[in-house]
């Protein structure tokens, strides 16, 4: 097994409580630390990606247990590329927020910052449903710490409500972990792949109900509608660099969604079939106009740039709901866009709003600010990728949604509301940019000076993290061909579900690791354990839809619980 797999989630999990108890008031030391897991972080998961992009998909067994018994953690191309957006966003994220001050707002930034990306990589590694699951509690709980990170009434109210729903969500997703386990009895995604393929379209209404729900609850995660009305309030009153965090934070709904759609229940396999496509469609649809009017609307920066997010969401889901390889493809080039995108924008409006005094993120004329020029033209440039427009990224984003679906029997409703819905959000945007940097008033004489909530010790270093995303989305554009060719892989590698769920069932312990219970795989007879011959674990009883199930999902994806040597020597 390879080590480095589980280095994303130990890293900061590990670094976190050193953080709170060793570093609780020194700010030079958290930063220093803070940077240097990220940095290693960025570095495990590019070398994760690179040898992901050459091999097979690579099982981590936690414990040395097997699977479907044990938890598994499982990199393969998709996985490694989420690691490697995350930690990118991560390190521009923190940046920002040292040269910003906005750390300095609370004692336990950076320590939550940890727990955040422990939860996101966590999230994008797992194997398992119910880890994932775990992972989404974990996101939930530090998430909510960094939405109220700096106090505040408003902030606090919209904190609550954004735990409020994420809660009936998590709700939800322990509802549908049931149902999938009642019907298959098991959580491992390759196993249950395994078993739905093999389940006939008679004896599967139950796992249609737990596969509905699982919908639901990623939903909530990605602020599909009708479950998008959290979003617009969390992210506007979110402190800046947080709010860019989050726009990986709604990736997580649409990642979940394509591994979980993709490898256990896509359109082919006749148990379910392509129920959950066609109802995904609409939903993306819907989504997406509301963002567009949203942000046409807005009448506060922050506002704006939630509803931003959920147009981004929107178009997204539109290209993750056609389940094929082209359309994922397109769905992967804009989740990495978006994020970028996303990110930006929050970044810019946080360098607006904290330099128009009392006119805060309000879309009303005030005072010139401090490197108004500056601050525009970052504007300007988010703009234009958010909207989609050349030359940035989001143009080439949307223009590989609309490619892939054109011959969808929706693709006139596809095409129409993707192109109405970015002529609206340009609108908007535009409208935003000419009252904030155009519409300004003169200064008063006697009026005070512009000043941040807490000083800014380092303007620079959060306008080069700004600017270095910009940076990456021109990079995007720019790489666009290599980009899209090393998606196709990883397209091709996810659609080809064989080789994740043998992978995962031919997984084997490490020869000799001990297994926490005095007993020693492989080399138990040389350090003087018993070597008698494990008894296979009985496997768990078959419910359902299993006991008829037609006997393989290929031959290479037949479950045979013999051959999952669980049972230790001597038990």
């Amino acid at each position: 097994m390879n080590h480095w797999i589980i280095a994303p989630v130990v890293l900061p999990a590990l670094l976190a409580p050193i953080i709170v108890l060793t570093m609780r008031h020194d700010f030079v030391l958290k930063r220093v630390a803070s940077v240097a897991s990220i940095v290693a972080q960025l570095l495990i998961a590019v070398a994760l990606l690179l040898s992901a992009m050459a091999n097979p998909p690579d099982v981590y067994l936690l414990g040395n247990w097997l699977a479907p018994y044990g938890i598994v953690l499982v990199v393969d191309q998709l996985a490694a590329l989420m690691l490697v957006l995350t930690a990118t966003l991560a390190l521009a994220v923190v940046l920002y927020a040292i040269g910003s001050g906005w750390d300095r707002s609370g004692l336990h930034f950076h320590a939550l910052l940890q727990f955040q990306l422990m939860g996101l990589n966590g999230a994008f590694l797992t194997g398992d449903a119910f880890n994932l699951f775990v992972f989404f509690e974990v996101l939930l709980i530090a998430s909510y710490g960094l939405m109220i990170h700096g106090g505040g009434k408003k902030r606090l109210r919209a904190g609550i409500q954004y735990v409020a729903y994420n809660l009936a969500g998590s709700t939800l997703f322990l509802f549908a972990l049931a149902t999938l386990y009642s019907v298959t009895g098991t959580l491992n995604m390759a196993d249950m792949a395994a078993k739905v393929a093999a389940m006939p379209p008679a004896d599967t209404a139950l796992l249609r109900a737990g596969a509905a729900l699982l919908i639901l609850v990623f939903a909530v995660k990605g602020a599909l509608v009708p479950l998008q009305f959290w979003l617009p309030d969390t992210y506007e009153n979110a402190p800046g660099p947080v709010a860019a965090l989050f726009a990986v934070m709604t990736k997580v709904g649409a990642y979940a969604m394509i591994r979980m759609y993709v490898l256990v229940f896509p359109p082919q396999v006749a148990a379910t079939g392509g129920f959950f496509a066609d109802a995904l469609l609409p939903a993306a649809l819907v989504t997406l106009a509301i963002g567009s009017v949203g942000v046409l609307g807005a009448r506060s920066l922050g506002r704006l740039a939630g509803f931003t997010a959920i147009a981004s969401m929107g178009t997204l889901f539109v290209a993750v709901s056609q389940f094929t390889p082209a359309a994922t493809l397109a769905a992967l080039y804009y989740l990495v866009h978006s994020t970028l995108a996303g990110a930006v924008l929050f970044l810019v409006a946080d360098l607006t709003l904290r330099r128009r005094g009392l006119a805060g993120g309000r879309l009303e004329p005030a005072p010139a600010i401090p490197a108004q020029g500056l601050v525009a033209a970052l504007f300007f440039a988010a703009a234009i990728a958010t909207a989609g427009m050349p030359p940035l990224s989001g143009f080439l984003g949307k223009l590989l949604v609309l490619d892939a679906t054109r011959d969808a029997p929706a693709a006139p409703w596809i095409w129409s509301i993707i192109l109405i819905g970015s002529l609206l959000t340009m609108v908007g945007l535009a409208r935003a940019g000419s009252t904030l940097f155009w519409k300004t008033l003169p200064t008063p004489e006697d009026a005070p000076p512009n000043q941040p909530p807490f000083p800014a010790p380092a303007p620079a270093l959060a306008f080069t993290a700004t600017a270095g995303l910009l940076a990456m989305l021109v990079a995007l554009t720019v790489l666009a061909g290599p980009v899209t060719a090393a998606l196709a892989q990883t397209v091709d590698a996810l659609h080809h579900r064989s080789n994740y769920v043998t992978a995962v069932q031919m997984a084997r312990p490490v020869e000799g690791a001990d297994d926490g219970h005095g007993q020693a795989h492989g080399a138990a007879g040389e350090a003087g354990l018993s070597t008698a011959p494990a008894k296979a674990a009985k496997p768990p009883p078959k419910t359902g839809a299993q006991t008829d199930a037609a006997p393989a999902f290929s031959a290479s994806l037949s479950f045979d619980p013999a051959d999952r040597d669980l049972a230790h020597a001597g038990q």
